[in-house]
């Protein structure tokens, strides 16, 4: 993959490099340092649990269930030349046929 930006100059690197050396709100971590690290779920077990946990949308009651049906073409072009919610008009008229 090709970069729309040209590469950085070896001067350009050194004076990132200098920067990130110099914030003091994000000093670089020594290796003692990052050897006491911990991921995050060890870390905060709770924390991470609920969010495993509240991924997602929550299931509703009344999902929809989604099944592979194979129908006419005829049958599919005569919903769908009612407009975009076709598959709205055809779970419609399948209910219909069902009670009645």
């Amino acid at each position: 993959m090709t970069s729309r930006f040209p590469p950085i100059t070896d001067e350009e690197e050194a004076e990132i490099q200098r920067q990130i050396a110099e914030d003091p709100d994000n000093p670089e971590a020594t290796d003692e340092e990052l050897a006491q690290f911990k991921p995050f779920a060890e870390a905060f077990p709770d924390l991470a649990e609920s969010i495993r946990r509240n991924r997602g949308r929550p299931p509703k009651p009344d999902a929809k269930l989604a099944v592979t049906l194979r129908l006419d073409p005829e049958t599919v072009a005569r919903f769908k030349s009612g407009g975009p919610d076709w598959r709205a008009r055809m779970s419609a008229a399948l209910k219909r046929a069902a009670q009645g």
